[in-house]
């Protein structure tokens, strides 16, 4: 009588063992298991940096009608800049309004013809929320500026810059992911 009780637990236990082994086990292969948290996509940064890395300049913000300095690439990437905020995209784009967008976090996309390339705009949007001057303000936007002489795309984010031939590019969509958020220290 005790062997069949002691041999009833000990069924009901290793049942009780064996189930909880095959929760665990089912959860952690939905869920990615050990391999959560090892994953490196494109998005986080992680990986190649891309773009021309040039010096950071600084964030300087100078008055109303001081000269500029001279600045390490053209357009410029980084450095000092009376700080204008970008009201709307898709229009020419000043030198100050460029380092500011860049300095908050931005990511400006330039282009030299009347109206954006097909498919830039698409390209924008699904990057980041459709442009706002609140959105551009804190960092999180995708501007498109037109600015004459520019050849294919150029990319740019702090201290960072793309040159590109076409909306087709992929690096294009990996550096406004990779950069987008990321302003002066």
């Amino acid at each position: 009588m005790a062997t069949a009780r002691l041999t009833r637990l000990l069924e009901r236990t290793a049942i009780v063992v064996v189930a909880v082994a095959i929760s665990v086990g089912v959860i952690a292969l939905l869920s990615g298991g050990l391999l959560a948290g090892s994953d490196e996509p494109g998005i986080s940064g992680k990986g190649p940096a891309l773009g021309v890395k040039f010096r950071d300049l600084g964030h300087m913000h100078l008055v109303p009608g001081s000269l500029h300095p001279v600045y390490d690439s053209v357009p410029p990437t980084s450095g000092a800049h009376v700080p204008v905020p970008v009201k709307r995209d898709e229009t020419p784009i000043s030198v100050d309004q460029l380092l500011q967008a860049l300095e908050v976090g931005n990511v400006v996309l330039l282009y030299g013809t009347r109206s954006p390339p097909s498919g830039l705009r698409a390209l924008a949007d699904s990057i980041s929320a459709p442009f706002t001057p609140a959105l551009a303000a804190s960092g999180q936007a995708v501007i498109l500026a037109r600015r004459l002489g520019t050849r294919g795309l150029v990319a740019l984010a702090w201290t960072r810059l793309l040159r590109v031939a076409s909306v087709r590019d992929h690096n294009l969509r990996s550096f406004a992911q990779q950069w987008l958020g990321h302003g002066a220290p």
